[in-house]
C-alpha cells in the first residue's frame, strides 16, 4: 500500500498534519492507536491562552483546523490580559472535550485524499537514509517517502501514580514502545521528559456555593476568521454543534461558568507529609517536567512560603457533569489525592472520577531538525508536537500544520514554508526548537517573541493568509474577503495619517465632543486617534467614510494608530535584521580570532563554513548574540 504521506498519531499535531497534506492534494494515511480518541484533549479542557491564542490564530490564518473546531466546541470564551494591550492579549476557550473530539474525527473522515487506520506503528523503514515506509503491529507495511511522526506522550509512555507504574500513552491506551526503539536505531538523539494531569471530579459532589464564580466574556470573540466572516456558510455544515450560533447563524455561544478555589495550609501539610510517597521526589521519575506548569507537590516544595495556590475548576463538557481541577496536577498516590482534595474549600465531599497522574515519554532532540521540521539525518522524516520537546495542544498543532505543509510542498518540488521570527509566533517556536533545543517541555510565551507588536492576535489573518492561500489551504473566496478587509483597514489608516486637523474653534469643539485632547498646532488624525482618550467607535464620527467600516476593522485601525511609531520602529528593526542576515562572510575570516564567541560556536562555524550571516544563524546553537558579534567583526574586518 503506497501513500504520498503517512502521519503517525491522531492528536492535535497529527490532525493538522494529515489535513494539510490531504487538502494540498497528497494521498495521505493517518495511523493512530485508537480512532475514537482522535483529537482527544489529554489534559485540560481548553484551547488558547497567553501566546497560545496567538498560535491558534496563526494556525487558522494558514488554513488549519483548530480555531474552527474551538469555535464550535467552545463552552466559555475569555480574552486574557485585556488591559495590558493588544501585543500580549491572549484568547482562551474552555471546550467541550467530547464535542471537540467528535468534530475533529468527523472532519478527518470526510476529508478527500485521507485514509485512517487504527494500528500501532512499530518500525520506520528506510533505505540509504531515505524514508521508505512504516510497519505496524499487525504486520502491515505501508510505503511512503514522507513520514510525519506526532506521537505525543505515547512514545514509550510510562504513567506514575504513587509507587504504581503503568506502561501507557494515556490511562487505558497502549504506548508506542517499538517505534521509540526504531527512532533510536536511526541515530537520532533522544531524551526523556515528563508531564502530568489533574484529578477530574464528579460535579454533583462539589459545593459550588463555596467557590468564586468566573464567567466568560459578555461578548465572545471567535478564534477562526471563518466563524467571523462566514458564520452562516460554516453553520450549515455543522448543525450538530449549532448551540454556539443563533437562529440567524451568528456566533453567539452559550457559555458555562468556571470557578476558582484555593489550596490551604491543611492541603499543603497533607502533601508535605507524603513527599516520601511522591514519585517526583523518590527518584522514580527521571524525566524533566514543565517548569511553568508544575505539579501541586512540586509547587509546595519549591514555594514553601506560599500559604495557598489557585485551583481553577473547569467543566469538561457542555453538560458540566465532570470538572477538571487546573492547578492540582499530581502523581501522588490515589489515597493522598483524595485526602488533600477533601481539604480544599468546596471539595470536602468530592468524588474523583479520574485520578491525576504523571507520565514520562521519549522525545527527539529538536536540534536534529531543519526549520522545515524534517530531520537532518533521514530524508522524508518529519517530527511534530511533543516528540520535539514541546508541551501544549497549540504548540503541537502549529508544528503539525507546518510539517504537513512542508511534506506536501516537497512532493510538489517546492521550497518549504519557513516562517521567520518577525512573521509569526510559529516562526519563533520552531526557530527556538531547532537552533537552541530544549532540556524541558517547551511552551510558548509572548516574551519569547522579539516583535510582539507586529505579531498580534488581531492581525494574524492579515500576516499569514497569503501563505495559506498560495499553498491552497485558504480558499479563493476566503482570501478575497480577507484582502478586502485588509485594504479597507489600510485605506482608513492612510486617511488618518494623511489628513491634518487645525486648531480652529470648530475643530476644537469637535475634538471636545469626541472626548479627545485639545491641540495647539496642526496635527494628523492618526495622532489624535492614537491618544489615550480615543476609542474605535469614535472613529466613525471623524469622517463619513468610516460609517461602513466593521467593528473589527475599526479596532484594528485604532490599534495601528495607538502604537504606530512603536510598530514602525519594530518594522525598521526587522528591515535592519534582514539586511544584516544578507551580509556575506569573507572566506578568509578566522572565527577563532573573534572575541566573544564560545569555543562551541567557533567549532560549528569552522565545520559548516556558512557563506552568509543568515546561513550562520541557521546553524543549531549559533545564538542571535553570536550573530551580532560576528556582524560587528565583519564590518571591522572589511574596514581593514
Amino acid at each position: 500500500m503506497q501513500y504520498d504521506i503517512i502521519v503517525i498519531g491522531g492528536g492535535h499535531a497529527g490532525i493538522e498534519a494529515c489535513l494539510a497534506a490531504a487538502r494540498m492534494g497528497a494521498k495521505t494515511l493517518l495511523i493512530t492507536i485508537l480512532a475514537e480518541q482522535i483529537g482527544a484533549a489529554s489534559c485540560n479542557p481548553a484551547i488558547g491562552g497567553l501566546a497560545k491564542g496567538h498560535l491558534v490564530k496563526e494556525i487558522d490564518a494558514l488554513g488549519g483546523q483548530m480555531g474552527v473546531c474551538t469555535d464550535f466546541a467552545g463552552i466559555q470564551f475569555r480574552t486574557l490580559n485585556e488591559s495590558k494591550g493588544p501585543a500580549v492579549r491572549g484568547s482562551r476557550a474552555q471546550i467541550d472535550m467530547d464535542r471537540y473530539r467528535i468534530f475533529m474525527r468527523n472532519v478527518l473522515l470526510n476529508t478527500s485524499n485521507l485514509n485512517i487506520s487504527q494500528e500501532i506503528a512499530t518500525e520506520i523503514l528506510t533505505e540509504n537514509d531515505q524514508i521508505k515506509g512504516v510497519k505496524t503491529h499487525l504486520g502491515n507495511v505501508y510505503e511512503t517517502n514522507r513520514l510525519i511522526i506526532t506521537t505525543g506522550t505515547f512514545l514509550n509512555g510510562l504513567i506514575h501514580v504513587g509507587e504504581n507504574k503503568l506502561s501507557a500513552g494515556r490511562v487505558g491506551e497502549f504506548p508506542s514502545v517499538r517505534l521509540s526503539r526504531s527512532l533510536k536505531n536511526l541515530g537520532l538523539k533522544m531524551g526523556r521528559l515528563k508531564t502530568g494531569t489533574c484529578p477530574r471530579v464528579d460535579a454533583k459532589t462539589i459545593d459550588f456555593s463555596s467557590l468564586e464564580l468566573q464567567n466568560g466574556d459578555a461578548q465572545a470573540h471567535p478564534f477562526s476568521f471563518k466563524t467571523r466572516f462566514f458564520a452562516n456558510k460554516i453553520q450549515k455544515f455543522t448543525k450538530h454543534l449549532s448551540r454556539n450560533f443563533d437562529e440567524n447563524g451568528n456566533f453567539n455561544p452559550t457559555q458555562i461558568p468556571c470557578y476558582i478555589t484555593y489550596t490551604n495550609e491543611k492541603t499543603h501539610e497533607i502533601i508535605r507529609n507524603n513527599f516520601d510517597r511522591a514519585p517526583l521526589f523518590t527518584g522514580q521519575i527521571h524525566g524533566i517536567g514543565p517548569r511553568y506548569c508544575p505539579s501541586i507537590e512540586d509547587k509546595i516544595n519549591k514555594f514553601a512560603d506560599r500559604d495557598r495556590h489557585h485551583v481553577f475548576v473547569e467543566p469538561q463538557t457542555a453538560e458540566a457533569s465532570e470538572y477538571y481541577l487546573n492547578g492540582l496536577s499530581t502523581s501522588l498516590p490515589y489515597d493522598v489525592q483524595v485526602e488533600f482534595l477533601h481539604s480544599v474549600k468546596g471539595f470536602e465531599n468530592a468524588k474523583i472520577v479520574r485520578h491525576g497522574y504523571a507520565i514520562e515519554y521519549d522525545f527527539v532532540e529538536p536540534t536534529e531538525l531543519k526549520h522545515s521540521l524534517e530531520t537532518k539525518k533521514v530524508n522524508g522524516l518529519y517530527l511534530a508536537g511533543q516528540i520535539n520537546g514541546t508541551t501544549g495542544y497549540e504548540e503541537a498543532a502549529a508544528q503539525g500544520l507546518i510539517a504537513g505543509i512542508n511534506a506536501a510542498l516537497d512532493i510538489q518540488n517546492k521550497a518549504p514554508l519557513i516562517l521567520r521570527r518577525d512573521e509569526a509566533y510559529i516562526g519563533v517556536l520552531i526557530d527556538d526548537l531547532v537552533t537552541k533545543g530544549t532540556k524541558e517541555p517547551y511552551r510558548m510565551f509572548t516574551s519569547r517573541a522579539e516583535f510582539r507588536l507586529l505579531l498580534r492576535e488581531d492581525n494574524a489573518i492579515f500576516r499569514l493568509s497569503g501563505y495559506g492561500h498560495d499553498i491552497g489551504l485558504i480558499k479563493d473566496y476566503e482570501f478575497d474577503e480577507i484582502s478586502r478587509r485588509k485594504a479597507q483597514i489600510q485605506k482608513g489608516i492612510n486617511f488618518l495619517l494623511n489628513n491634518v486637523i487645525t486648531p480652529n474653534k470648530e475643530n476644537l469643539a469637535k475634538l471636545k465632543s469626541l472626548g479627545a485632547d485639545a491641540i495647539s498646532q496642526n496635527t494628523t488624525w492618526q495622532k489624535i486617534v492614537g491618544g489615550k482618550n480615543f476609542s474605535a467607535e469614535k472613529i466613525r464620527e471623524i469622517d463619513s467614510m468610516f460609517v461602513d467600516f466593521s467593528d473589527d476593522e475599526l479596532s484594528e485601525i485604532l490599534t495601528e494608530c495607538k502604537y504606530y511609531f512603536y510598530i514602525q520602529m519594530q518594522k525598521d528593526e526587522v528591515a535592519k535584521m534582514k539586511n544584516m542576515l544578507n551580509t556575506k562572510i569573507p572566506t578568509e575570516l578566522d572565527f577563532s580570532k573573534i572575541s566573544g564567541l564560545s569555543n562551541e560556536i567557533i567549532e560549528k562555524l569552522n565545520k559548516f563554513n556558512p557563506p552568509t550571516l543568515f546561513a550562520a544563524s541557521e546553524i543549531s546553537g549559533v545564538t542571535p548574540a553570536a550573530i551580532d558579534i560576528l556582524h560587528i567583526y565583519i564590518k571591522q574586518f572589511k574596514g581593514k
